[in-house]
């Protein structure tokens, strides 16, 4: 009997003891799921205002200033070729001559009228020719001198501006068949680009204004350019109005057909500027948001409104004020009205 009051006390403490343990363990998984529950722990940087550039960013096709096609007035063969692509030339300079043959006979009847009218001014001085016969004379020379001037810039087929020749659509001994110019001359110095700017900026534009200028062909470099045009209208479907800016191009890098952006500066807005790491992106409806730092350590869930991207930061135009505190890091568990600790 008494072995057997020994056993139950042994197995009483065992019991006791078991159920310790239990209480324990559960004490254990209460406790890690309070730890997992806790708060959770975010960076955060105080919002500041700086002067932000208000720069906008257009984009152009280089062209040259100026293109002149090559062309004789009447059809006829190319005597000779004094030019190619890619030439420069000079205002003046030959590129073609074209059969003279109707431009010496000009001259031949330009030297006669010319001799007529001597003769006839002799004549006339003295009495003996009547006013009329006088005037016809002089009518005859005029229009013989200009006819004799026109044939001869077509048959000497020379660059009205210094440029470089871009296209050459015929040979020597090729009969012109005024389909084609002879040849194309392009001025790119300097060049041009016509840029779409907002209406918002109409006030803002004016002639001489600077702008800057840079292409894919040379990455690391910006050329400038200046406001040469402003047109007049804008246009009702698009609201932007063509603004024509030039570049003086001395050393010739910038040619026809290039890409550029041009960029210039509206002045300065002193805004705030945050991480961009701070921005959480609304997905599917393109708006942005940040998380402001509360003073009962909660987050607000802020909608702000972005301005230009300077790096790797925002500008804000609206949406957070200066001295908010704002969540940079640990997002990603948040959501609107939690409770954070700071780091």
């Amino acid at each position: 009997m008494k072995y057997t009051k020994l056993t139950l006390i042994t197995l009483a403490v065992a019991a006791l003891m078991t159920a310790c343990g239990q209480k324990d363990t559960s004490t254990t998984t209460t406790t890690g799921q309070a730890a997992q529950k806790a708060a959770p722990v975010v960076s955060v940087i105080t919002a500041q205002a700086e002067d932000v550039d208000v720069t906008n960013t257009f984009t152009s096709n280089i062209e040259p200033f100026a293109t002149n096609n090559i062309v004789s007035q009447t059809a006829g063969r190319i005597v000779s070729i004094k030019a190619e692509v890619g030439q420069k030339v000079h205002k003046g300079q030959l590129l073609a001559t074209m059969d003279d043959v109707n431009l010496a006979k000009t001259r031949m009847q330009y030297v006669n009228d010319s001799t007529e009218l001597a003769r006839l001014t002799e004549l006339y001085n003295i009495g003996a020719v009547a006013q009329a016969d006088y005037d016809m004379a002089k009518l005859a020379l005029n229009i013989t001198k200009k006819t004799y001037h026109n044939l001869a810039e077509n048959t000497y087929l020379r660059s009205p501006i210094n440029g470089v020749v871009t296209a050459r659509n015929y040979d020597k001994g090729d009969m012109y068949s005024m389909t084609q110019p002879i040849f194309v001359v392009e001025q790119i110095q300097p060049v041009k680009m016509l840029v779409n700017v907002s209406e918002s900026l109409f006030t803002q534009v004016h002639k001489g204004m600077e702008f800057e200028i840079t292409v894919d062909a040379y990455p690391n470099e910006v050329f400038k350019g200046k406001v040469n045009l402003l047109y007049p209208t804008v246009s009702a479907t698009t609201h932007t109005f063509p603004v024509e800016v030039i570049c003086q191009n001395a050393d010739q890098r910038l040619r026809p057909g290039m890409f550029a952006r041009v960029t210039a500066n509206f002045g300065t807005n002193h805004h705030i500027v945050i991480p961009d790491v701070a921005v959480v992106k609304q997905q599917g409806s393109g708006e942005h948001f940040v998380y402001v730092l509360q003073p009962d350590n909660t987050v607000k869930y802020t909608l702000v409104e972005l301005g230009i991207r300077m790096g790797n930061r925002y500008e804000i135009i609206s949406g957070i004020n200066e001295g908010d505190r704002i969540v940079t890091e640990g997002q990603v568990r948040l959501k609107d009205g939690v409770s954070v600790t700071v780091k």
